[in-house]
């Protein structure tokens, strides 16, 4: 498939296709970005994604206008969820003068666009600090409209979302497109859905089966192979009669477990569980730990990782070397930390499975903000072929569910 078929195919035009000389052009990136202490950007994987499209429009002659949303400010202003520190980062990164005004709409904003000068970018502040943008509201998608002649949707992570900025505002706009990042995403995640290299191996870990198990269902019929680790693991284990300590179990979803397990073994599809776990007997991050197997959990035990032996489990499988696997996976989809990754001591198993799927000739396919993390915590984000930008929205593309950014950009013209 070309660049852009897909997009001709749902009959959305790619930002490529549009002629935007002198235009004003709003784009919806994804600006959601974790900040450290100091009010820096700490991780800018985000941000590097939305370049494309940004600099491609500069490009073209374009009067840029960028709106987002950083935290979830519900509806009020909030300092620590200002855009300044995108803004500065934006403005490093593009080698241009950024502006900046105290909100998304009103005068300040107004003024700017309007007074926009060549080769100038017009930042709105962050959009979640009106109440109409949660609320799909068709008043506050008016005011964001004055600012733009062409509108471009460039925000995976947020396509899911009934928003203003992403559903009721492109369809008052008829020139409407996909950015680079955008198209990207939905190439990649729809070769998973449709046409997926076979062998194709899929781990699926985090901490509630009650976020998953839509994803795990739908991908039964697709994948040769399932991994299941993190805490919802420990659900399906429970599924099977096995003890599992204190450990975190959703007890309302272990009938559904039991009945994917269940799916499993009449499609004679491999499911692998961990056969060990590292645990503690208090979660603490300086609290003793020790290795037990899978039927061994003590009363006490509390599972923050997977085991030793379910690292090589795994690793195994990965390479094509273990004796339930014919050849090593063509494709790889991973979703998931195997622990409690927010404590360095607690995240051996997830970067040793970050590692061992770096090593591996597969397609490779990343999805979820904490898993994304981990991959570059472990140093092996250049050797994957696609780490997500979009977390949940992932999920429910891969589990079928429709997307509401996405109809909204459907039709329009050029």
């Amino acid at each position: 498939m070309e660049p852009g078929d897909l997009l001709k195919e749902w009959n959305i035009r790619s930002v490529r296709d549009m002629h935007v000389a002198t235009k004003r052009v709003l784009v919806r990136s994804d600006l959601d970005v974790p900040l450290d202490a100091d009010g820096a950007v700490l991780d800018d994987a985000r941000l590097r994604a939305a370049l494309p499209t940004l600099q491609h429009l500069r490009q073209q002659e374009a009067r840029l206008i960028v709106c987002g949303h950083l935290g979830e400010p519900k509806g009020k202003r909030a300092i620590k969820d200002s855009l300044e520190p995108v803004a500065r980062w934006l403005a490093e990164a593009l080698d241009c003068e950024l502006l900046l005004p105290d909100d998304c709409i009103g005068d300040a904003a107004s003024h700017l666009v309007a007074n926009q000068r060549a080769g100038q970018v017009v930042l709105l502040e962050n959009l979640r600090f009106q109440p109409g943008e949660r609320t799909n509201s068709d008043e506050f998608a008016r005011k964001l409209l004055d600012c733009c002649d062409v509108y471009v949707n460039d925000a995976f992570s947020t396509v899911h979302e009934n928003a203003a900025s992403t559903v009721a505002l492109p369809k008052m706009t008829p020139m409407r497109s996909a950015g680079l990042a955008l198209e990207r995403e939905l190439e990649v995640l729809s070769k998973l859905v449709t046409g997926p290299e076979m062998p194709y191996l899929a781990i699926v870990g985090g901490a509630r089966v009650s976020e998953k198990i839509d994803l795990i269902e739908a991908l039964l019929p697709q994948v040769s192979s399932l991994l299941l680790g993190g805490q919802m693991a420990l659900t399906f284990l429970a599924a099977q009669g096995r003890e599992t300590g204190t450990s975190l179990i959703e007890r309302d979803h272990v009938a559904r477990a039991r009945h994917v397990l269940a799916r499993c073994a009449e499609r004679d599809l491999n499911v692998w569980l961990p056969l060990d776990h590292v645990v503690v007997t208090e979660f603490a991050p300086d609290a003793p730990t020790r290795v037990v197997e899978a039927l061994d959990f003590a009363e006490t035990d509390f599972a923050v990782d997977i085991g030793p032996r379910t690292v090589q489990l795994f690793t195994e499988l990965l390479a094509g070397t273990h004796p339930g696997t014919r050849s090593s996976p063509r494709t790889v989809l991973w979703n998931g930390p195997m622990g409690h990754v927010e404590v360095d001591r607690f995240s051996a198993g997830t970067w040793s499975v970050a590692k061992a799927i770096a090593q591996t000739a597969a397609h490779s396919v990343i999805i979820g903000n904490e898993t994304a993390a981990a991959v570059r915590r472990a140093g092996v984000t250049p050797l994957l072929s696609h780490v997500s930008t979009g977390g949940l929205a992932a999920l429910e593309f891969l589990a079928g569910r429709q997307m509401p950014g996405i109809a909204a950009l459907r039709g329009g013209r050029r």
